[in-house]
């Protein structure tokens, strides 16, 4: 198809990225290591660890995996929130030729136990505050070797002796468990420092990542995110934003840049920009466990003079209220990108009046690794659009049947590119429902492309709701709260919601009389992570229903 909209892209911006320039992952790394070895890769509790350290545990702990006999190809999961011991697993898993199966630290065990045996995980790198909920599923799962991390496992003596002993027994954060035979992470890497990791041979279509969603059907399946998928997102994220970190127009550019690490990065958006894009450019990471944690994030952000920070809309709303951020050095800040949701416009204009820098906003899913789209880093001002397709992708919109529709008209958004998904993990059903013969992957949102090639989002075809950048699935509430034995039927739709951009409401025909709005927030709170729960309950008598008894959610949020 004609990609006219490059006529439009910034000066530098190339039409295309060379792909094949690395063989893997693996490959883009090791060149990382080995050009900035002596660099601060990751600052994380005033505790600052350089490429060569990241490579050297990485490699050990890769030696360890490969010492339990895994196959080459076997999932690890790994379930942790923004501790250095991740980008140490990350590297270790895909090096020793594993796959890696990111995990949402926040799962109850119903939603762990899905994903492990999904994936068929034989492996978890885990923090010790999920190894209560690991325990409660771990027998229904392949998982045979476990590593359990700790907050100060890496913050030397005696700091890190200090740190858990404040996460086990002053904020007691840390539940009791019992895995058997699990193994320390520091154990591990002394263990596997002890061996040398064999090289494996790894190639383009090799799988890397299993990032979870829910797809189009709120079952949650695993994108199969292969080596070369990630090694394009990661130089399409560069070429993008090379001229604004190259822009001397903003002051003189840094040697290093600094990227403030406050996403998850086991969501894919912080994983390909944070951690395999910053490496890719030498960038040091400042991660942020606790986003939280207000008080002691701007406390950390004080510490830097950073120039990158990816983010979504209600980080950037919450920053940018936070009186204590307000008074924050910010002129080195030369890229706020915006995606997982919505940028919303007053969002956008109270951060530029702030900061001095708009938030760049960009569009992108799991199966997308996750960057389609993006607004020029060049930007100076809030354009409500998703931006343009970025370099070696070509965005469509398409109708009901599949066909392109004309400019300025609304349909469904479809991207083809190489950081294109290679499917649903073992459900080549879900992935035909998806992918077009000619190999463009139908987003389910509805857009609109004008003539300059920017695109606006203007409903999702499905039901999804956005939280706080993730994805809610009303499929997967109404099947939990349906199980409640007091319940008759229910339906969930997303709201408008001032903090978090949409959040959940229920509602639900009561099958028992006596049945409470606490009973079934309890209730949502054993079954579902928190940013799942619903925040609104309506009992009603009976649900609006189409003429084959199809409940009408889009006449729920009507009304």
């Amino acid at each position: 198809m004609e990609r006219f909209w490059l006529k439009n892209y910034p000066p530098g911006v190339p039409a295309d990225v060379d792909v094949t320039q690395y063989s893997s992952l693996v490959e883009l790394m090791g060149e990382a290591f080995d050009r900035y070895a002596n660099r601060t890769a990751y600052a994380f509790a005033d505790r600052y660890f350089t490429f060569g350290e990241i490579e050297r545990h990485s490699s050990a702990l890769g030696a360890w995996l490969q010492g339990r006999g895994l196959a080459r190809g076997a999932r690890v999961a790994i379930m942790m929130p923004n501790l250095v011991q991740y980008p140490i697993a990350v590297a270790a898993i895909l090096r020793a030729g594993y796959v890696v199966v990111n995990v949402n630290p926040l799962y109850t065990p119903r939603e762990l136990e899905h994903q492990l045996k999904d994936s068929g995980a034989e492996a978890i790198v885990i923090v010790e505050n999920c190894c209560a909920t690991l325990q409660r599923v771990i027998a229904n799962t392949a998982v045979k070797h476990v590593v359990v991390a700790s907050l100060g496992d890496m913050l030397g003596f005696p700091k890190g002796l200090i740190a858990n002993f404040v996460m086990r027994r002053v904020k007691k954060v840390v539940p009791a468990f019992d895995l058997p035979g699990h193994v320390m992470f520091k154990d591990a890497l002394d263990e596997g420092g002890r061996r040398r990791i064999a090289p494996v041979e790894l190639g383009p279509t090799d799988v890397a990542f299993l990032q979870y969603t829910g797809g189009t059907t709120g079952v949650s399946k695993g994108a199969t995110l292969t080596h070369r998928n990630l090694v394009a997102n990661v130089l399409q994220l560069e070429a993008w934003v090379t001229p604004a970190l190259s822009d001397t127009s903003r002051g003189p550019v840094p040697e290093q840049m600094i990227y403030v690490c406050a996403l998850p990065l086991y969501h894919v958006f912080a994983l390909t920009v944070n951690c395999l894009g910053g490496m890719r450019l030498g960038a040091m990471n400042v991660l942020i466990a606790n986003p939280r944690d207000m008080q002691g994030f701007v406390r950390d952000l004080g510490k830097y003079r950073f120039n990158v920070m990816p983010g979504v809309n209600t980080l950037y709303n919450t920053l940018a209220e936070n009186s204590e951020f307000r008074k924050l050095d910010f002129s080195s800040l030369r890229i706020a990108n915006g995606g997982g949701m919505a940028v919303q416009k007053a969002v956008s204009d109270k951060w530029l009046a702030l900061t001095g820098v708009p938030i760049i906003e960009g569009y992108g899913l799991s199966e997308t690794s996750p960057i389609a789209t993006s607004n020029p880093a060049t930007s100076t001002e809030y354009s409500g659009t998703i931006g343009l397709p970025v370099p070696s992708t070509e965005i469509a919109i398409l109708d009901d049947a599949g066909e392109p529709v004309p400019l300025g008209q609304a349909g469904e958004i479809a991207i083809r590119g190489p950081q294109v998904m290679a499917g649903y993990w073992q459900r080549p059903e879900e992935t035909a429902k998806v992918m077009t013969p000619d190999g463009f992957f139908k987003s389910g949102d509805i857009g609109i492309m004008v003539e300059r090639g920017y695109t606006r989002i203007v409903d999702r075809k499905k039901d999804m709701i956005i939280v706080s950048g993730f994805n809610v699935y009303p499929n997967e509430i109404e099947s939990v709260i349906a199980t409640h034995p007091k319940v008759l039927e229910c339906a969930a739709i997303g709201v408008p919601d001032e903090r978090a951009g949409e959040a959940v409401k229920v509602f639900v025909v009561r099958k028992d009389p006596s049945l409470t709005e606490k009973e079934i927030a309890d209730f949502c709170r054993e079954q579902l992570t928190g940013y799942k729960k619903p925040k609104y309950i309506e009992f009603r008598e009976e649900l609006p229903k189409s003429n084959v008894g199809k409940i009408l959610r889009r006449e729920l949020r009507d009304k």
